[in-house]
């Protein structure tokens, strides 16, 4: 018995596990589920979801100092 692969912190659409046997309707039904789910879950969570957003995109250090007589 193998081993699970470790899995990927995103997963890429390429790398999807997406069926691709679907039919347009049932692929039209997920994406309204997912749809419903989302608006769900930013009625419930919506300032805390962008709070942990902009958390993410906050640098953890200072920024770097700037010399603007160093060359590129």
């Amino acid at each position: 018995m193998s081993t699970p692969a470790p899995s990927t912190p995103s997963i890429t659409p390429t790398a999807s596990p997406i069926p691709r046997h679907w039919t347009p309707e049932q692929a039209l039904a997920v994406f309204e589920c997912l749809q419903l789910l989302r608006q769900a879950l930013w009625d419930a969570y919506g300032p805390q979801v962008q709070q942990a957003w902009r958390e993410q995109l906050v640098p953890d250090g200072p920024p770097p100092e700037f010399d603007p007589d160093e060359p590129f």
